[in-house]
């Protein structure tokens, strides 16, 4: 296809480098005047305070890695060393009298609690996650003695155990050599600058003679040539500092983390006991159903229905009588039917399918006997199924919060962000709520893990409670 034949080539705001490059006219002219004006008008400074601007802040980014990395380079080569050398012992102890199977669980929690530190700083200064794989340990182990051998047997089972070993070789060795690169480069660099500014008469004089890297000082000249080095130095740590640090704890994640396979088998775990929470709760949401139909609509239809067949044989016998059956029939249906409607609602309330989560919630706020505040943030509706789940949820935690908190006031947040679907419900209530079997939060818990979703609870004695629950989900 050639340049002429497309359309946007030929208008005249951008012409192609064929006929449309060198055509003149009024929109060439207008687009040429406009570029003028806006070189004429941009400060002549801007762009180099933008560059100061960026050049000051990779250096602040390279003097904050080289702070991290001094900090993780004492981690690596102070806590990793000490603890490798403390699990040796151990280890080696276990022959000896059996004293290492008393003294390797306190080591091994060491060591965990060494790499669950690593793990949130990870997170906290280069944004990468590492689970942790640790398993919990088996119900029954028995106390004392022949608890702690048990214990240490189990936990030199388990793979997360010698992954943390292995982490540990790997940082006191690669791991610290990164971390410790990032303040290096940074010194590294100040003292070239500081032995071209005359430091270099104090060194040579007192060691006989100095070699900055591959530069011998001897005067005034090589000291020059050692802060060019250093400059060069401080050139590389402006870029090389935050990827050293970040490289330090992309090793780290390496071995730490819990592997794929893993986190797959997990997942199969929890997709295997969150289907069967599933498919328990429709088989309950059923026969609730069929016995509210039984006890409630269907015996007020039956009622109905007796009442009009007794009416109509006495209609001509006794017509007063009749017209009572009547207006009995008429108030049973009335109530059949109001039952039938909260049926309804209790399986898909209207205002949920009509008006979406966020109304469906205020219209259940209205409903309670509390001053409720509902605060809603939604860009658009969410699937349906987790619109119902969520619903049901913000439902039974009220309830919980009207029967049992003795609250004042309920405050309901529900917003969308992140790729999920996060309500939070406060009250000001007595507190003490607690997640346990036979529990409605409990029965929240499992609805929300459905849809991979989390419930966390914050209820200190005395109040008040917060509920936060979570639903991944994606937003229409």
């Amino acid at each position: 296809m050639g340049l002429g034949n497309t359309g946007a080539m030929d208008t005249p705001s951008s012409p192609g480098p064929g006929r449309g490059a060198g055509r003149s006219g009024p929109g060439a002219g207008t687009t040429a005047a406009a570029a003028f004006a806006a070189r004429r008008n941009t400060p002549r400074g801007a762009g180099r305070d933008g560059r100061r601007a960026g050049l000051a802040v990779r250096a602040g980014d390279a003097g904050l890695a080289a702070v991290r990395g001094l900090v993780l380079a004492l981690s690596s080569l102070a806590g990793s060393l000490m603890l490798s050398v403390l699990v040796v012992l151990s280890l080696v102890m276990i022959p000896v009298g059996g004293v290492g199977l008393l003294t390797t669980p306190a080591v091994l929690r060491l060591v965990r609690l060494h790499a669950d530190r690593r793990r949130r700083l990870a997170a906290a200064w280069a944004g990468i996650r590492v689970e942790a794989p640790y398993e919990p340990l088996p119900d029954g182990v028995p106390p004392g003695v022949a608890g702690r051998v048990r214990r240490c047997l189990l936990l030199l089972r388990s793979p997360a155990t010698w992954r943390d070993l292995a982490w540990l070789l790997a940082d006191m060795t690669g791991g610290a050599l990164l971390a410790v690169l990032a303040p290096g480069l940074v010194a590294e660099g100040g003292f070239g600058i500081l032995l071209a500014l005359g430091l270099w008469q104090p060194v040579v004089s007192a060691a006989g003679g100095w070699w900055y890297a591959f530069v011998p000082v001897t005067g005034w000249f090589t000291a020059f040539l050692a802060g060019l080095l250093g400059c060069v130095w401080l050139l590389v740590a402006l870029f090389a500092g935050p990827l050293l640090v970040d490289g330090h704890f992309r090793l780290g994640r390496v071995l730490l983390d819990r592997g794929r396979a893993a986190a797959l088998a997990r997942r199969v775990d929890r997709l295997t006991a969150t289907r069967h929470d599933a498919v328990d709760t429709s088989a309950a949401e059923l026969r609730r159903i069929e016995r509210d139909l039984h006890d409630g609509a269907q015996a007020r239809l039956v009622a109905m229905g007796m009442d009009l067949g007794v009416a109509e044989a006495m209609i001509d016998e006794d017509p007063v009588k009749a017209r009572e059956l009547l207006g009995q029939a008429r108030r049973s249906s009335a109530q059949a039917l109001t039952e039938l409607r909260d049926l309804v609602r209790g399986i898909h309330p209207p205002v949920l399918a009509e008006r979406g989560l966020g109304d469906a919630v205020r219209a259940l706020a209205l409903r309670l006997p509390l001053p409720v505040d509902v605060d809603v943030e939604l860009p658009g509706r969410l699937a349906e199924p987790v619109e119902a789940a969520a619903y049901f949820a913000v439902s039974e935690v009220l309830t919980n919060a009207v029967k049992h908190a003795r609250a004042e006031r309920i405050r309901v947040d529900v917003h969308h962000a992140g790729g999920a679907l996060r309500i939070a419900v406060a009250d000001d209530g007595t507190g003490g709520a607690v997640v346990g079997a036979g529990s409605g939060l409990a029965g929240v818990e499992r609805r929300l893990g459905t849809f991979d979703g989390v419930l966390a609870v914050s209820s200190p004695a005395g109040g008040p409670t917060v509920v936060t629950m979570e639903i991944p989900c994606a937003s229409s």
